[in-house]
């Protein structure tokens, strides 16, 4: 059975992590397909909106104990390989030139954190859990690590990073790992069904260049060569065929061509 699901729905590409037996932990297995997918869907210009879910009762309990063990017999040499891997898939999900939403139910630990920090949104039901629990094992989450703390800030990195502890779904949105909390499962998917619906009225080459503008700009000092560089991207996108676009049908009073055709 795969280790990933794959489905299409119009615009919408969701991928499923599917060892539900497991706790959708990670292995290599998982860890390359769920790269390889993340890749094809990036390249296939009829997705426009990504949602990363995932199949039981958890989101992701992080590492497969089995696998860590396999990898704790291995030299330097192989556990360096396997953990580039890993940064493989964190890099793609977080560089995907399309919005990428997470739906979060249950445990979300170690690499599952690093997954939801990798989107650039995330949903979570109430009794959602969460934690970075790699210390206690005497591991650190390094590769995870520079996603979680853009997602949630040094500050309480320096909290959950050392301490282990778990926390709950008020504390990951207090700190900014989720964006919004549904009260259940129902109410998870109309919320990110809404979410999707919103992220499909925007133009899909303005939201490649503002996720680029992000992390380009984040966290830097605004200097000359900023105010350059983002003087440069506005110009480029007001006399693009979608600036065109999108200014002629706020004229026209019409929706804009990526929108969607309406049911009837």
């Amino acid at each position: 059975m795969s280790a990933i699901l794959v489905e299409h729905q119009g615009p919408i590409g969701i991928v499923t992590l599917n060892r539900p037996e497991k706790h959708n932990a990670f292995d290599d297995t998982l860890i390359g397909e769920l790269t390889a997918t993340l890749k094809s869907m990036d390249s296939d210009t009829a997705i426009r909106v990504l949602v990363l879910s995932s199949a039981g009762k958890s989101f992701s309990a992080g590492a497969d104990l089995a696998w860590m063990k396999r990898m704790a017999a291995c030299s330097e040499t192989d556990n360096f390989r396997d953990a580039m891997a890993l940064g493989e898939l964190m890099h793609t999900l977080h560089s995907l030139s399309k919005p990428t939403v997470a739906r979060v139910q249950g445990a979300a630990y170690g690499g599952g954190v690093g997954l939801i920090a990798c989107c650039d949104m995330a949903i979570g039901a109430y009794d959602a859990t969460f934690a970075l629990s790699e210390v206690r094992l005497g591991l650190i989450p390094a590769v995870i690590g520079p996603y979680v703390i853009a997602a949630i800030g040094k500050r309480q990195a320096q909290r959950y990073f050392l301490s282990g502890e778990r926390f709950d779904a008020a504390a990951a949105y207090r700190i900014g790992l989720l964006h919004e909390i549904a009260k259940d499962e129902e109410e998870l998917d109309e919320r990110i069904g809404n979410l999707v619906e919103s992220l499909l009225l925007s133009a899909p080459d303005a939201q490649r260049e503002g996720k680029s503008l992000i992390d380009a700009v984040a966290f830097r000092p605004i200097t000359s060569d900023m105010i350059e560089d983002t003087a440069h991207r506005i110009a480029r996108l007001r006399v693009s065929r979608e600036g065109q676009e999108g200014l002629s049908a706020f004229l026209e009073k019409r929706d804009p061509g990526w929108i969607p055709p309406r049911a009837e």
